[in-house]
């Protein structure tokens, strides 16, 4: 992942950073910061929606799903035992304890992951490829979940309404996409205003199923015994068939929990284990014993057992409250899709695509193409499947599958980059994976009634993730082929070619070389400006670049320039905004009014040439086609830049 683009190819990718700061640091990329306790009320909000949803369904959904479990003491006890020691093992130690410490400068998730590992190998080892290509099904994965969480979340909240008053149910799929809608519709609008209420509301809702769940585990004090984990043990022993399809149901209940690293960048490790440890964990451990408390005494309560823990009275309150939470969760993992967009593009495995800062303060972004996209696909799932209990059959698959992959790059952390003791090491990740194995193989059992979904959707995107990388290397190299160097260039161009007031920048993919803009521009006008600045920007594998290291300059005599612009993969490329900061250029400030940038535009022509099957350069060409402008995407003045074209075959 050593590349810098610009160009007519699209995007910026990264160059080798200095060195992290270690598994120790606990510091965002600029994010605002608090007192611990006001950040861990907003990671609340924001990082367990997901995770914090899953009662709605997690334990219906295991004695009433796709493969059902008999309704006895033995399997009762038994899946709340392997729930809660599911939550804390790969929650609180995978995740919470150990996959946190592994932060490129403060940011989490699949993609920072594998930045961080790209960046401190000493060398290119023999299993690079392969790390690189898991990290990118990883993120493939997370976009089938992002389209998956908000269709079960809502639609399990509203259910509520069936479940309290049958004559209701066939508003539920209408209402559900009514709300999905409105939520989708106002991402462009930000939601800064709203984000403080995210803490609180979600807070409440984590108190009142705490509330709901103590009445019920004091009917039934005996359940709290099923929190031993011979109780799990002694299922698996009775019925392990039974028990293993089951388990693929009871990973609901840790659903979520790669959104606890994903969005550590946001808050920060120690706010999110203060909130997991203090708030969210003994939530939803109490709520799932009141719910196995519940079904013991009443098997009736099958048909939801989530709401009819609330007594009458509170029973609509708690329906305001649990659909509140979900669209919480939903709004999260919208938010969680554009910031993975964002980092995709700029490490270099999406095309440009238009960014909009919705509060600079609060560093929210929307991006109107994937906004659009979730939509439809949400819309899509919501009205394929209709009952949330249909949906959570295609839920388990991706979500397993992207804990499977964060396993394996931990293990490559913890055996390459940080050389723990093998002996500490190898077992925990033998735990790890066993787990991950099992209830991965458990959800591949539901590919016929809803698995098949995020696997198509994983595919299609890793597909299309990889075309993209693979085509702009391509690019890159045939672009590469008979470039003059720059130095060369600037010597003979100067007193071959009249010079005209003003500066012109061309945007160049390479740090070395002329731009093929500058070569069309010579060839047809026959002139040049009196400053010339060679423009590369250049994404690094950290999240944010330190503004003292913005930029480098070399002066290449004749009024050429070779400046580069450095930013990291969370940083918005505003490159008029940089350019005001530079005086290095000939002593003189850039003036937009009096600057004109070239940008080379590239229409590509699929060849038979070795690199790429046919079917996927057309895919690349239709990608490149689509893409957001050059322009565009590094806020450049529309008045003052000029686009030149050319033919490329790959």
């Amino acid at each position: 992942m050593s590349e810098s683009v610009h160009d007519g190819v699209g995007n910026a990718a990264d160059s080798p950073g200095q060195p992290g700061e270690g598994p120790a640091m606990d510091a965002g990329h600029g994010h605002a910061r608090g007192g611990i306790g006001k950040m861990a009320l907003g990671a609340i909000g924001v990082v367990f929606g997901d995770i914090g949803t899953s009662p709605l369904y997690a334990m219906r959904d295991t004695f009433a799903g796709h493969h059902p479990l008999p309704l006895d003491r033995l399997h009762v006890y038994g899946i709340v035992s392997l729930m809660f020691w599911s939550m804390m093992i790969i929650v609180t130690v995978k995740y919470v304890t150990v996959l946190m410490r592994a932060d490129n400068k403060g940011e989490g998730g699949s993609l920072a992951l594998l930045a961080l590992i790209n960046k401190q190998a000493s060398a290119p080892r023999k299993w690079s490829a392969g790390v690189v290509l898991l990290g990118v099904f990883a993120t493939a994965l997370f976009y089938g979940d992002s389209m998956i969480t908000p269709a079960v979340s809502v639609m399990g909240a509203m259910e509520g309404l069936a479940v309290y008053n049958p004559a209701l149910e066939g508003l539920v799929v209408p209402l559900v996409v009514g709300i999905l809608i409105f939520l989708f519709m106002i991402q462009s609008r930000g939601t800064a205003k709203v984000a403080n209420w995210f803490g609180p509301i979600t807070l409440t809702y984590f108190v009142t199923i705490s509330i709901l769940g103590i009445s019920s585990i004091m009917a039934m004090p005996d359940v709290l015994l099923s929190l031993s984990p011979h109780y799990a043990v002694l299922m698996f022993i009775a019925d392990p068939f039974n028990g293993f399809l089951a388990m693929g149901a009871a990973v609901l209940a840790v659903t979520g929990a790669e959104a606890l690293y994903a969005d550590m960048g946001h808050f920060g490790r120690n706010p999110i284990r203060v909130s997991w440890l203090a708030v969210v964990l003994p939530a939803l451990v109490i709520n799932y014993l009141g719910q196995a408390s519940l079904l013991m005494r009443d098997a009736q309560a099958l048909e939801s057992p989530f709401y009819l823990l609330a007594p009458d009275w509170f029973q609509w309150p708690l329906l305001v409250i649990a659909s509140a939470a979900a669209i919480i969760a939903s709004q999260a993992v919208i938010s969680g899709a554009f910031s993975v967009t964002q980092q995709a593009i700029q490490l270099g495995f999406m095309p440009r695509m238009t960014i909009k800062h919705t509060s600079l303060k609060a560093g929210q972004i929307y991006i109107p193409a994937i906004n659009f996209a979730l939509m439809t696909a949400v819309i899509i799932l919501v009205l394929m499947f209709q009952r949330s209990s249909n949906l959570t059959a295609a839920y388990g698959i991706a979500v397993t599958g992207a804990m499977l992959i964060d396993t394996i790059l931990l293990g490559v952390v913890l055996l390459s980059l940080w050389k723990w003791a093998k002996w500490i090491a190898i077992p925990m990740l033998i735990l790890f994976f066993a787990l991950d194995f099992a209830y991965l193989a458990a959800n591949l059992t539901k590919i016929p009634d809803g698995g098949y979904v995020p696997l198509l959707m994983g595919i299609v995107i890793f597909t299309m993730l990889t075309t993209w990388s693979k085509g702009r290397a391509l690019m890159r190299q045939n672009m590469a082929e008979g470039t003059i160097p720059i130095e060369v260039f600037a010597k003979s161009a100067h007193s071959s070619a009249t010079r005209v007031p003003g500066t012109a920048i061309f945007m160049s993919a390479n740090a070395a070389g002329v731009p093929s803009a500058l070569l069309h521009n010579i060839k047809h006008n026959k002139v040049l400006h009196e400053r010339v600045v060679i423009l590369t920007i250049d994404i690094q594998d950290v999240p944010a670049v330190d503004p003292s290291e913005r930029f480098d300059v070399v002066d290449l005599g004749n009024g050429f320039y070779r400046l580069t612009l450095h930013y990291g993969f969370l940083e918005e490329t505003d490159v008029p905004r940089a350019l005001k900061e530079i005086t290095a250029c000939g002593g003189e400030q850039f003036e937009m009014m009096k600057t004109s940038f070239f940008l080379s535009r590239q229409t590509l022509l699929p060849s038979a040439k070795p690199g790429m099957a046919i079917w996927r350069e057309k895919l690349f060409s239709w990608m490149l086609r689509n893409a957001a402008s050059a322009m565009e995407f590094f806020r450049l003045p529309t008045n003052r830049v000029v686009e030149l074209g050319s033919q490329l075959e790959i």
